[in-house]
């Protein structure tokens, strides 16, 4: 069916799509996140000083964010044109070239390495250019390679509240950044096995090589999903004896990666789409619940 007039997106809503604003708000707060800990864990007031360093640390990680996101479709424009959820999008639909998308990719990725640099450390900077390497010349090339990229994907979505650690003034040689950067990176495991499995007709379409492709009944995906939620449930078990929180947030930690399970199991049951949609919301539903007893409880 042809796009008529209405249909065809302003200028503003295809520079939204290209740098996946929707995406990297998500990006933006886990971030912001790491950095509250951060402050936290410093137990100072939140001054002007504190205000401008969180102010540079956004403004260098949504930079970087958006950049890798842009090089990200400059180098998928031909599959994006195979799927119909990113068909419509800026560069497989024509409405920006891609040599215009690439230099807006550079430029931002420049931004945000040198803005982090200049204005945080070093070890910021190096955050955002290990993000940006891994996204865009490591996951994005291996998905149409190996399944892995599904686990090579997870690092750099991983990263952004360990340059929100940094970004208060702290270093990457304590317990805590590690830490967030686990939670963080197992979550997104189940999330996108749910993701994948869904939408695993226009990954195929597509020729991505996804862990649930060809997985019609849905087992395989399902104990997939299984099996990295039980990395939820044992992570926050040791956070008291490395002191970064009471015994708040390890129980309700526990809860919650036991219900993602329990989503997982009702999906394996039934093999409807309906319940594996439940389960992907479940993911949803478990991150902001367990960041905020981290919040709570951190020490």
């Amino acid at each position: 069916m042809s796009t008529t007039p209405e249909e065809v997106p302003t200028l503003r809503e295809d520079i939204s799509t290209l740098i996946k604003l929707r995406l990297n708000t998500f990006v933006l707060i886990t971030a912001f996140f790491g950095y509250l800990l951060g402050w936290k864990t410093l137990g100072a007031h939140f001054d002007l000083a504190s205000f401008w360093k969180l102010f540079h640390t956004m403004l260098g990680t949504a930079a970087s964010a958006f950049g890798a996101a842009v090089f990200n479709q400059v180098m998928e424009v031909e599959s994006d044109a195979r799927m119909a959820r990113t068909a419509n999008r800026p560069l497989p639909s024509r409405r920006i070239l891609p040599a215009y998308a690439f230099g807006l990719g550079w430029a931002l990725c420049a931004i945000g390495i040198i803005h982090l640099g200049a204005m945080i450390s070093f070890e910021a900077a190096l955050l955002a250019a290990i993000t940006i390497g891994t996204y865009v010349f490591i996951y994005t090339p291996m998905k149409r390679v190996s399944s892995v990229n599904t686990l090579i994907g997870a690092i750099p979505g991983a990263i952004p509240p360990m340059m929100g650690w940094v970004g208060a003034g702290h270093s990457l040689g304590q317990a805590a950044p590690w830490f967030l950067f686990a939670l963080l990176f197992f979550w997104q495991l189940p999330h996108f096995v749910a993701i994948n499995w869904m939408c695993r007709q226009e990954y195929e379409d597509a020729k991505y090589e996804m862990w649930s492709n060809g997985d019609v009944s849905g087992k395989k995906s399902a104990y997939i999903y299984i099996f990295f939620s039980i990395f939820m449930v044992l992570l926050p078990l040791p956070c008291p004896a490395l002191g970064l929180t009471g015994w708040i947030f390890p129980p309700i930690g526990v809860l919650l990666g036991v219900f993602l399970i329990l989503a997982a199991l009702k999906f394996l049951k039934t093999r409807e789409r309906v319940d594996m949609r439940k389960a992907f919301f479940a993911t949803l539903l478990y991150l902001p619940l367990a960041l905020t007893a981290l919040a709570i409880d951190w020490i």
